[in-house]
């Protein structure tokens, strides 16, 4: 076990540029540049929801949800990335401990994919554990992970079916370069296969575990919380970094161009930019209320701030989708070659929104479910 020394703030600034100056190439090859995948250690994400008994930081969400945002300024696919390697940690924080020793006893910078939702695969148990087969989609950045989760339907005869979360080595899964996505390109969120793979039994764990924040006594705070309070604003603070990074690329066409006494630009860039603010409050409001309802006992804990923060991520994706897309609107024909920040942010920034936790249907739902209720 290491020592829980005080650890880094999160560094940002150690990818950033970096990631901007190879998006295109990420792109194209759907996964991070080496160098870019090489710097993400620097960085504080992998280690950042570790719990600090194996060096990490046990921190906290507004200060991730800030760092991803800066790191999507330049390339929204590396803020994927980033803020998945602290996600996946977290989740990783409820598996036994032998598990944890396994992955963070030698480095709290141990990266983690993950393909949970949803559930796919055969289970199997075997004398001390399990026999694993089957395909997962969308796990994002797993070709530069040491480890992978992934979720299948445990369907013991003796009792209930239940979703288990399986914890392997890179090494016995195989990636297939299926992503080829419109947008996100290079997260290289791929499909992985995994072929009769042994699974210890202390290298898993119900998936409720995981999704309800249901702790051990002594478990830090980032680690009491379920995943539907901090998962939309995770999976949304990339587009705030992306509609930051457009609203500069925009401006600086503007200036390039001498345009910037033009009414239709004028109006363009305050209500674009007052968009992109406001969407930035809701997801720091949303973030504080994660810090906050980190620092209550579980048994104390308020559905309606999981509906709220949904509603709250869903509307800020909105607003920057819109904020993107008056941007790109405007920008001329120079936004539309593909080494453009421009262009690229546009089709970034709908994926994100595409995601399921962003929906604003069943956002809307949950909140209203909590908002009426008599």
């Amino acid at each position: 076990m290491i020592s829980a020394l005080a650890t880094p703030p999160l560094a940002p600034g150690a990818v950033t540029a970096l990631a901007a100056r190879h998006a295109r190439t990420s792109e194209v090859a759907s996964r991070l540049h080496p160098e870019v995948a090489s710097a993400l250690p620097a960085t504080g994400f992998a280690r950042h929801f570790v719990p600090s008994r194996w060096g990490g930081r046990a921190g906290g969400f507004a200060e991730l949800v800030s760092a991803v945002a800066a790191v999507g300024q330049g390339c929204a696919s590396t803020a994927w990335c980033c803020a998945l390697l602290a996600a996946h940690a977290r989740l990783a924080a409820h598996l036994p401990e032998r598990a944890q020793a396994e992955l963070w006893s030698d480095s709290p910078d141990t990266a983690i994919a993950a393909a949970v939702v949803p559930p796919s695969g055969r289970l199997t148990p075997v004398p001390g554990g399990w026999r694993l087969t089957g395909r997962w989609s969308w796990a994002s950045g797993v070709e530069h992970a040491d480890w992978v989760l992934l979720a299948c339907l445990d369907e013991r005869p003796d009792q209930p079916p239940a979703y288990r979360v399986l914890l392997l080595p890179r090494q016995d899964v195989r990636v297939l370069r299926t992503w080829d996505s419109v947008g996100l390109r290079a997260t290289g969120s791929h499909t992985v296969a995994v072929e009769d793979a042994f699974v210890p039994e202390h290298r898993s764990c119900l998936r409720d575990v995981l999704l309800t924040g249901v702790p051990e006594a002594d478990a830090a705070p980032c680690h009491r919380v379920p995943y539907t309070l901090v998962a939309p604003l995770l999976f949304c603070a990339p587009a705030l970094g992306a509609a930051r990074g457009a609203l500069d690329a925009w401006t600086a066409l503007v200036r390039e161009r001498g345009t910037s006494d033009d009414s239709g630009v004028r109006h363009t860039l305050a209500r674009c930019s007052a968009d992109i603010d406001a969407a930035a409050l809701l997801l720091e409001a949303a973030a504080a209320r994660a810090d906050r309802a980190a620092l209550t006992p579980p048994a104390a804990f308020e559905p309606e701030a999981a509906a709220r923060n949904g509603r709250d991520a869903s509307v800020a994706v909105d607003l920057l989708t819109a904020a993107v897309g008056q941007l790109f609107r405007t920008a001329g024909m120079r936004a539309l070659a593909p080494e453009s920040p421009l262009q690229r942010a546009w089709r970034d920034i709908h994926v994100v929104g595409a995601h399921a936790t962003l929906r604003p249907d069943p956002a809307a739902a949950a909140y209203a479910a909590t908002a009426l209720r008599a």
